[in-house]
């Protein structure tokens, strides 16, 4: 009986993670316009007016274990230095969508 009850947990485990539907992709559109409205004041163009050597350029992304999502978003929510904490005036989803935008940007080079 306990070997019949395990199969079917792992089934039923195996079926929720194999139909489970993936995670939303951002959405770089709205990304772009939160950055204009948000962030293009000191990062125009992938650049930094307060710190011109920390641009959002890949090459500085990666110098500075910023090219990842995850570190963007961190970075944004919670502030750091000169950067101001956008955590109580962007919802989570807003900062997610900037963050791809940076990323995908960096990758064009911000043409």
């Amino acid at each position: 009986m306990k070997k019949i009850i395990s199969v079917m947990l792992l089934g039923i485990a195996i079926f929720t993670l194999a139909f489970s539907s993936p995670a939303l992709a951002a959405d770089t559109a709205n990304g772009a316009k939160v950055f204009s409205a948000n962030c293009a004041s000191c990062h125009a163009g992938g650049k930094n007016l307060v710190n011109a050597q920390k641009t959002l350029k890949k090459e500085d992304l990666e110098k500075y274990g910023m090219n990842s999502a995850e570190a963007i978003i961190a970075q944004v929510t919670n502030g750091k230095n000169a950067m101001p904490a956008f955590k109580g005036r962007l919802k989570p989803d807003q900062i997610e969508d900037v963050a791809a935008y940076v990323l995908e940007q960096a990758d064009k080079s911000w043409k």
